[in-house]
């Protein structure tokens, strides 16, 4: 009989020549658990999707209540789907006033495809600012404003008139001129490495783009819904987006994103022409339906309340010669390495060790640390210890 893991090779497509080849059988909480019975402390949260913890008992509530329900009617904005209208009422609450119109879509890249169109539609500009090193998605709108050459080259030519500035470089904010749509920029670098900008330079940011008449649009596909401690990032810089993206953590473990913009620039997609913006799945009933319940888990079970504790916690233990350094905002956390070399071997012992953790696509020796919300004070303390002990190990081999 042909295993799972053949029929993954053979018929699956691969994005490496090394996929981790970690056969999950279920997923409960912070745990992942193999099929030869294996357990696996997720220290990655999916790439920073599972910020309530895998199968939490509201999510799984919502999802269950909303199959009982419908499944997908029509094409997204032309039927009023309780879902919908309720997910997006609670995100707006969330939000300053002036964020105040959703639009729902099936993930991060497609988030940012949507808010390009709309930042050239409402400005009648064409170009577009992002960083160096920045990560927005893997689409090609969405790859041309990604800032590592190497991810690029292969897929030319993307979209013209993107310019690429430097993160958290004030003279080169002087780039986004009357010609710029909008520059978007991670709130938070993410496969930078966990990058955090002063403050005064995203206020600096927000200033400019208001006097040259440019839309801010700022990615929280990570950072969003509480990674940082903050349910947005931007809360803890003092500044508001013209568009928002959100889209990884939102939705429990299923598929969803969204762009939110205020009602005047979102209208820019009903002429000229009607449908500027168009999705056949985005706003799923379920996916929206389990979004709601992790929306509502995250802010009344207190989870933000706790991110900063366990992100020190985390700082706390781990301590070692290894570690160059740790950064972070919240629970998205980058431990850096001497090498790639070293950080792999110590990445690929912690997984036999069942600790699973991973680097970053520019930042390649440093080590991902983004549990889920809900990991308690022992578990951190277990992971830490795997984690050390994984160290010592590989540092004994060289």
């Amino acid at each position: 009989m042909v295993s799972l893991r053949q029929l993954f090779l053979q018929h699956q497509a691969q994005t490496s020549d090394f996929p981790l080849m970690i056969e999950v059988e279920k997923a409960e909480g912070i745990y992942m658990y193999g099929s030869g019975g294996q357990r696996y402390l997720d220290l990655i949260s999916g790439i920073g999707v599972s910020n309530v913890g895998h199968r939490h008992p509201r999510v799984l509530r919502a999802i269950h209540d909303q199959l009982d329900k419908y499944l997908h009617l029509m094409v997204y904005g032309e039927f009023v789907q309780g879902p919908q209208a309720l997910l997006a009422q609670a995100l707006t609450s969330t939000l300053p006033k002036r964020l105040n119109n959703v639009y729902f879509l099936n993930s991060g890249t497609e988030a940012v495809e949507g808010a390009l169109k709309l930042a050239k539609r409402y400005t009648g500009r064409t170009e577009l600012v992002s960083c160096r090193n920045a990560y927005h998605g893997s689409t090609q709108g969405a790859l041309s404003v990604n800032g590592s050459e190497s991810f690029k080259n292969a897929f030319r030519p993307l979209l013209p008139d993107v310019r690429i500035i430097t993160h958290g470089s004030v003279p080169d904010l002087e780039q986004i001129t009357t010609r710029t749509a909008a520059i978007i920029i991670e709130t938070v670098q993410g496969e930078a490495g966990v990058r955090v900008p002063e403050k005064t330079y995203l206020q600096l940011l927000r200033q400019r783009c208001t006097e040259v008449g440019a839309l801010l649009i700022l990615d929280e596909i990570q950072t969003g819904f509480g990674r940082t401690g903050t349910f947005w990032a931007f809360e803890q810089f003092g500044i508001e987006p013209d568009i928002l993206l959100c889209a990884k953590g939102m939705g429990g473990g299923m598929p969803i994103g969204a762009f939110i913009a205020p009602q005047e620039i979102m209208a820019a997609f009903k002429t000229d022409p009607i449908l500027g913006h168009c999705t056949t799945f985005g706003g799923h009933p379920v996916s929206c339906a389990a979004s709601l319940a992790t929306l509502q888990t995250i802010l009344e079970e207190n989870l933000l309340q706790e991110v900063e504790r366990k992100a020190s916690l985390f700082k706390e233990l781990l301590v070692h010669p290894a570690i160059k350094g740790i950064r972070n905002q919240g629970l998205m956390m980058a431990a850096e390495f001497e090498s790639f070399e070293v950080l792999k071997a110590v990445i690929d012992r912690a997984i036999l060790n069942g600790v699973l953790t991973d680097w970053f696509l520019f930042c390649d020796n440093s080590m991902r640390i983004a549990p889920p919300l809900i990991i308690t004070e022992e578990q951190i303390r277990e992971a830490c210890d795997i984690i050390l002990t994984s160290i010592e190990e590989v540092v004994g081999q060289v």
